[in-house]
């Protein structure tokens, strides 16, 4: 018998003799390889008269799903549709699983029939009506437990008792555990008036979650779990906190690093979500141009020199760093790292993290890193003068000094140097390249249509591209949750040091004639970059533009 056939079966979505009597309707030539449940459900229902539905093409009645129990509704996977002639219509993929329909039928007292939807398509809908952890809130609202608002003196216990509560455990970890399979980077709890709102970013871009309308309740003892996970003071209630929370899932480790800052309704949570498992870039695929790629591998075989990657937060910084160390880890160099925080951990490199409790600052850290005679140091970030200047005196006296710093483009960093207190000659000097990125969202590859906007066609135009060459827009579909892109790659702005960019520097001229002469020897801008991945049908125009529009141009 096929193995899905077997697995259906297991599940009592089809009984022994239906998948026996399905079996033989494939025949000896049938291509059982293809084989999907959408293919036997569909045969199913012919067989015994049921309707079958595509769950997306129809509207859900919420105020018929209200009156079931989300406990049972998740735990059977059970979604109700809507009204028809006297009856409930009931989505099921477990036809010979009738348990859950009875109890429904006994609590409810409402005629109930079965309709026929494939598992997945149940289960990704009662997420999106009923909201994540729906079932562990519905069972805690039966409970005695409640959080007492009125009388202050008693809410610090309740709260410690509510953050204890099993509902509770159970809520956070399945906040946590959707966020990691949805490849989210960070998880924001919001507390407003009248809802806690949770959002997921996702690819760059926050993504609201549907949680269940009653969390509002329960909302100090969700912050106050998440302060024991954090090993934080649950008591203090007026002031910003930071804390850490190791977790390990079937994927791996995940490092979560947890900020809660007392807003106007409450207080508000943000987790970063770092995934220790994640597979390093290796230069090669963090997918550089031509040009970009020659001048990043010059730079990296250079004796000593500073190399700098800039861009905002979150925009792929660190990934460039450990894949740019990886390609020059071996063991005639001693590499050294001063981090905040170690995201990923590098075998064959020693790394340091930074501790401002106890006074391992960059400054502190990487003057002591010197003594340890380093060949490369890569120091996570210039923050200040002092920093700044070492970095720049270890690049002087003969190391291979890595940084990032928080500029728009690649010859801003010249001047944000300069800014911070190091004089032009030093910078000048000790300035090999500077590296611009930001991440660009990649279609989905499933959904993915061609573009023939007005737009599109004036672009290939401009570039001298043909105009059968196709362009690509989102559509949307499951696989990126109807938002048209999965995945993300980065655009790069590389301006490597020239005799007449360091006598610019010299003259302490402005980011824009710096700019000007760089792009005269070659530099090409992130949206020039981000053309490139356009016409490889990578990304869309308008993700070019939404990260590129401040990118500095006078």
């Amino acid at each position: 018998m096929h193995e899905l056939l077997k697995k259906m079966v297991d599940d009592k979505q089809l009984s022994p003799t239906d998948a026996e009597a399905f079996q033989r309707t494939l025949g000896p030539d049938g291509d059982s390889a293809a084989l999907k449940e959408e293919d036997v459900l569909k045969w199913l229902a012919a067989e015994y008269s049921l309707p079958y539905c595509d769950l997306e093409t129809i509207s859900l009645d919420r105020q018929l799903l209200s009156l079931f129990p989300a406990r049972i509704l998740l735990k059977e996977e059970l979604l109700p549709l809507n009204r028809e002639n006297g009856h409930v219509q009931v989505a099921t993929s477990r036809l010979f699983a009738p348990h859950g329909l009875d109890i429904l039928k006994s609590l409810t007292g409402l005629k109930l029939r079965p309709v026929l939807a494939p598992r997945e398509a149940i289960q990704r809908e009662m997420k999106k009506r009923l909201g994540v952890g729906a079932d562990t809130l519905d069972s805690l609202e039966e409970t005695t437990l409640q959080v007492v608002e009125e009388d202050r003196r008693d809410e610090e216990a309740n709260l410690d008792e509510a953050a204890e509560d099993a509902s509770i455990i159970r809520f956070v970890n399945q906040v946590l555990g959707d966020a990691i399979e949805l490849r989210a980077t960070d998880i924001h709890l919001e507390p407003f008036e009248d809802e806690l709102r949770i959002r997921y970013r996702i690819d760059g871009v926050l993504q609201e979650v549907p949680v269940p309308a009653q969390i509002k309740r329960f909302q100090s003892a969700i912050v106050s779990r998440i302060k024991i996970l954090s090993h934080l003071n649950i008591a203090e209630k007026r002031l910003p906190q930071d804390g850490r929370i190791k977790i390990r899932i079937h994927q791996g480790e995940v490092d979560v690093r947890v900020s809660i800052i007392p807003m106007l309704h409450g207080e508000a949570v943000v987790m970063r979500l770092l995934r220790q498992d994640t597979s390093l870039l290796t230069l090669s695929e963090l997918n550089m141009g031509p040009r970009e790629k020659e001048l990043f591998d010059q730079v990296l075989a250079l004796p000593h020199g500073i190399i700098l990657v800039t861009g905002p937060t979150g925009s792929g910084k660190t990934t460039t760093l450990y894949a740019a160390l990886n390609a020059i880890n071996d063991l005639e160099r001693k590499i050294i790292t001063i981090e905040d925080p170690i995201e990923y951990q590098l075998k064959g490199i020693n790394q340091i993290q930074v501790s401002e409790k106890s006074g391992l600052t960059f400054a502190r850290g990487l003057r002591s890193i010197l003594r340890h005679d380093p060949d490369v140091i890569l120091v996570g970030e210039i923050r200040d003068e002092e920093t700044a200047k070492i970095a720049v005196q270890a690049s002087l006296t003969g190391h291979l000094v890595f940084s990032t710093l928080h500029t728009n483009d690649a010859p801003g960093a010249v001047t944000r140097l300069i800014d911070m207190g190091v004089e032009p000659y030093l910078v000048a000097s000790s300035l090999e390249a500077v590296l611009a990125q930001r991440l660009v969202r990649v279609l989905c590859p499933e959904c993915k249509q061609e573009d023939t906007s007005p737009q599109a066609a004036a672009l290939k135009e401009r570039m001298g591209w043909p105009a059968e060459m196709p362009l690509y827009r989102p559509q949307g579909c499951r696989l990126c949750r109807q938002t048209g892109f999965y995945g993300r790659r980065a655009i790069f702005e590389m301006m490597a040091m020239t005799s007449q960019i360091r006598s610019l520097i010299l003259k302490e001229c402005s980011t824009g004639q710096i700019r000007e002469a760089a792009c005269q020897e070659g530099m090409r801008s992130l949206s020039e970059d981000g053309w490139r991945l356009v016409g490889e049908g990578v990304t869309t125009i308008n993700e070019i533009l939404r990260v590129s529009k401040n990118e500095s141009s006078d």
